[in-house]
């Protein structure tokens, strides 16, 4: 579904990728997984069209789309949950999931999917007039997916989903995504939190100072060694 070649990426004269190449088949959960600063955000917003690779190819489904902007990127199928969840703090948790409807792919779903969605996070529909800025940071985590499957994504890169949640609430966040993964939904999980991604992955790349060095199934990555001294202090 997804194929990255030798993607290269600066901010300047800093280097943020170097040749990452990495690929995603449909209905998979993909897991990359390194240090804070390891290149993780800047894979996304790049795949996502918010930022210029300076060398390498991006593919979805066949279609090379390789620089183009992030609302025909969302538009062809890819959903971003970003990094601290990036809702709309003084709109209603409802115009926060109707904003997500906005692509011209979901505009005739839009009532479906918030059935769908009220399904998936009863509290959404509970709290469906309140200020998103008002929910917890869970309930906010929910919003910020919810508001992505508005737009009817094939595939959805979640930017560290479990920064700043209770461990109880991490749990709970890793299951929905399982749970929308097994419902068809093919997901790439970026996370510092390796040993948890990595059980729930299919497989994983390890990205270290903007390069992929370990790449594997997600039960051969947690059981390396180089993983285990490196992320689990094993």
């Amino acid at each position: 579904m997804l194929e990255v070649e030798d993607l290269s990426v600066f901010y300047g004269d800093a280097q943020a990728l170097d040749g990452v190449s990495l690929s995603i088949e449909q209905g998979e959960i993909v897991a990359i997984v390194g240090a804070n600063g390891a290149g993780k955000t800047s894979l996304i917003r790049t795949i996502g069209g918010m930022h210029r690779p300076t060398k390498g190819k991006i593919r979805f489904k066949g279609v090379d789309i390789t620089g183009w902007p992030s609302y025909r990127v969302c538009d062809l199928g890819v959903g971003q949950v970003a990094e601290g969840r990036q809702i709309f703090p003084n709109m209603s948790v409802l115009e926060n999931l109707e904003m997500g409807a906005m692509l011209p792919r979901a505009r005739k779903l839009k009532a479906r999917n918030l059935e769908h969605i009220y399904g998936l996070f009863p509290r959404l529909k509970e709290r469906a007039s309140q200020f998103a800025g008002t929910l917890s940071g869970g309930e906010q985590q929910m919003l910020a997916i919810g508001r992505c499957l508005m737009g009817a994504p094939e595939l959805v890169m979640f930017d560290e989903p479990s920064l700043g949640l209770a461990p109880a609430i991490v749990q709970n966040m890793l299951a929905i995504i399982r749970t929308l993964n097994q419902d068809g939904l093919t997901c790439m999980l970026v996370e510092q939190n390796v040993a948890v991604s990595l059980r729930l992955a299919r497989h994983g790349y390890v990205l270290e100072n903007g390069r992929i060095m370990l790449k594997g199934g997600g039960e051969e990555l947690l059981a390396d060694d180089r993983v285990r001294q490196a992320y689990l202090g094993l």
